[in-house]
């Protein structure tokens, strides 16, 4: 098998389609159909049913697609690695970041990687923490930015703490007074639209009112973010969530948005406390913005640029509105 055999696979796998893969790739579709089928040939597996509808992968062809993925996406670093070495900053890299991060700190990035990488690619993909942990691992992303990591290399990764972020409780401006500050204890008490589990921002509400002895108000069970904002704005109820998830928001007139604070000295800071040095009254609840790479594979000279500017653009557009609190 060659990597012109595994790329043109994974295409065709990928947009469930000979004739769209053919279009995509630049290549007559029955140059791209034989290749296919000299790689099953060679493996002696059918990798792809054909079908009026297109093309769909076997089980067989599950299995190689998870290994082409990293093939391919180690031979592409393996090409920006040797263009490195020439002094050009070029090739591909893959960022991963929960969605409500990437509403603030997607297009601000964009712009500032143009800037200084015009030779590179930059892929955003959006996720929760805990998935993207697993694909850094594995290869699939390069970099990450992780609510609440946890800083062990025994894990795979290694973690750079960049910012908190402040969580809010969102109301709709309709029947709510605005107010600057929110005790927890009440928030308890809110009927809120929130996010699955194992989101971030959820884990991080519940283990703060857990410290306090209390539970979520939960109305609504709801995944992303701009649906729980349309349902703010409809009053179907209130949200935590990062301040800037809002702030960006196109709709953020609709909205009242109060910083929590603890009143309660029992509540632990894990930024700056200890087991025996519980936080101080009036802290505001935020959370902990980690930056993350895989500590087992190499770095390219463009992922080490693309990092600083990474690190660089998070701490300006979030680290501003940071808060003081972070409850693991």
């Amino acid at each position: 098998m060659d990597f012109k055999q595994l790329a043109y696979f994974e295409r065709v796998a990928e947009l469930g389609s000979f004739t769209k893969a053919s279009q995509a790739l630049g290549v007559a579709q029955p140059a791209l159909s034989r290749q296919v089928r000299a790689l099953e040939v060679e493996l002696r597996q059918t990798l792809l049913t054909r079908n009026g509808r297109g093309a769909a992968l076997t089980e067989a062809g599950e299995l190689l697609l998870e290994h082409v993925h990293g093939i391919l996406y180690q031979v592409e670093r393996a090409k920006q690695a040797v263009t490195g070495a020439r002094g050009i900053l070029s090739g591909r890299v893959v960022l991963g970041m929960p969605p409500s991060v990437a509403r603030s700190v997607a297009i601000p990035l964009l712009r500032a990687f143009k800037t200084e990488l015009p030779h590179a690619q930059l892929r955003i993909t959006e996720g929760l923490s805990k998935g993207m942990h697993t694909q850094l691992v594995d290869g699939v992303i390069d970099v990450a930015l992780l609510y609440n990591a946890i800083p062990a290399q025994a894990l795979g990764i290694d973690v750079e703490l960049l910012c908190h972020e402040a969580l809010v409780l969102v109301q709709s401006k309709q029947g709510n007074a605005a107010a600057a500050r929110v005790d927890l204890r009440d928030v308890a008490n809110k009927a809120l639209l929130i996010p699955s589990r194992p989101n971030a921002l959820r884990m991080q509400l519940e283990a703060a009112l857990m410290r306090l002895g209390l539970t979520p108000t939960i109305a609504l069970e709801i995944d992303g973010v701009s649906a729980i904002l349309d349902l703010v704005a409809d009053g179907a109820g209130a949200a935590v969530l990062a301040r800037h998830a809002v702030t960006s928001s196109d709709t953020a007139s609709a909205y009242t948005v109060s910083d929590i604070y603890v009143a309660s000295r029992h509540v632990q800071s894990t930024a700056s406390a200890t087991a025996s040095q519980p936080a101080k009254r009036g802290e505001t609840l935020s959370v902990a913005v980690h930056l993350a790479t895989s500590h087992n594979r190499p770095v390219t000279p463009t992922q080490q640029a693309a990092v600083a500017l990474l690190r660089s653009v998070v701490r300006e557009v979030l680290g501003s509105n940071q808060g003081q609190l972070v409850t693991q």
